[in-house]
């Protein structure tokens, strides 16, 4: 089977087949906030075997038959390896751990750099990982490489339509890109109401972009064009857009720059990095006007996990699936995430809003294409120190 490999650097294969030579593996020393750990090596030839009589055992119960034997199953396998870029991981672990009598390795990175992870250790022939948990985007070419093994149950059926195309992995929260602004510099009344409006001369400097939001880009292409817009017009606004922005690198740090009124607005921002900045920490930012609706469309894309086919411990790693289904709901509304699996009779966010999906088959078919066309854009803006 040729491999379609996901827009990783050169250097990142040549690594690899150093380490493969070398007879090292790409886990072998710690990381990112944990070192992963109890991974298996491709000598157990019979390892991805093992863990699919496994899954596909556990996928055919149900009900209180399904759980006892998969908690049972589980403690005694009693670890659990879990690859991810959330940052919420630790609080779920803590409900997992309390709950279950498991011990867990956690490595958690950025969501390119764990995909890279993934990807290295399968080239090198070695193992490491229970679940993949990240962005829908790195789930896709995990599931493409043929890394990931569906999951299924009664959970799985109450998820978000949006939130199960992929049969291989299982969005377990949504995240919302939101226009959000510092209401120290953009006081109420004064907030612009339509993306086109950041675009205008009087705007300049006083916008961010971020460098890798290429979904929420694709996405909005792909309302903008819906609606009647040509490609020139669609990227004529893009790039006066960016040339008003400063161009700031990972979300976290977009959003604590904006509480501190380094720029006056971001234009893709988390609604759960706005939300919690604005609950917990009391920063002057929101996404939601004093009086009106936010700036729509609000583009959404499912971030979740995925079961890994040569997972060591399989039945810890569906346990864990379900876990995030169920008391890890409750952990990321906690956290103003919004949740896959709706509550009934309960608040939700996105409620009478107009939202529109990441087109996540159409990046991951033509990934260099929309990257190029991105880069293209923000290299129009101002870049952040």
């Amino acid at each position: 089977m040729q491999h379609r490999r996901f827009l990783l650097p050169v250097t990142v294969l040549t690594s690899v087949a150093l380490l493969a030579a070398c007879g090292g593996s790409p886990t072998s020393s710690s990381s990112g906030s944990g070192g992963g750990g109890g991974g298996q090596s491709r000598e157990d030839s019979d390892l991805a075997v093992a863990a699919k009589e496994v899954y596909d055992r556990i996928n055919g119960l149900s009900g209180q038959e399904r759980t006892d034997e998969l908690v049972a199953c589980a403690e005694e396998e009693g670890q659990l390896n879990v690859y991810t870029s959330n940052t919420d991981m630790e609080d779920l672990i803590d409900g997992f751990t309390d709950e279950y009598d498991i011990e867990v390795n956690n490595y958690r990175a950025q969501s390119e750099t764990v995909l890279q992870r993934m990807l290295q250790e399968d080239e090198a022939g070695y193992y490491g990982a229970d679940i993949f948990e990240t962005n829908a985007l790195e789930l896709g070419v995990a599931a493409e490489e043929g890394l990931l093994y569906p999951y299924e149950s009664e959970l799985r059926d109450q998820v978000r339509e949006e939130g199960r195309q992929n049969p291989d992995w299982t969005a377990t929260r949504f995240n919302a890109f939101v226009i959000g602004w510092n209401t120290d510099k953009v006081p109420a009344g004064e907030e612009p109401t339509t993306l086109e409006e950041l675009a205008e001369p009087e705007w300049k400097g006083r916008v961010s972009m971020e460098v890798s939001d290429v979904d929420w880009f694709t996405a909005l292409h792909d309302y903008y064009v819906e609606q009647g817009m040509s490609e020139e017009e669609f990227t004529d606004l893009m790039t006066r857009l960016a040339s008003n922005s400063q161009i700031a690198k990972g979300h976290t740090t977009q959003g604590e720059l904006l509480s501190a009124g380094q720029f006056d607005i971001t234009v893709s921002s988390y609604s759960h990095t706005i939300d919690k900045a604005a609950n917990e920490d009391g920063a002057p930012v929101s996404w939601r006007p004093a009086n009106g609706d936010p700036i729509q469309p609000i583009v959404v894309r499912p971030n979740g996990i995925g079961l890994v086919k040569t997972a060591t411990n399989p039945c810890a790693a569906m346990l864990f699936v379900d876990f995030e289904l169920t008391g890890g709901q409750d952990i990321f509304r906690e956290a103003f995430r919004i949740g896959s699996i709706p509550v009934e009779g309960g608040e939700d966010p996105l409620e009478g809003l107009e939202t529109y999906p990441v087109p996540e088959e159409k990046l991951l078919e033509e990934s260099e294409k929309w990257n190029t066309a991105y880069e293209d854009v923000v290299r129009n803006g101002q870049a952040l120190e």
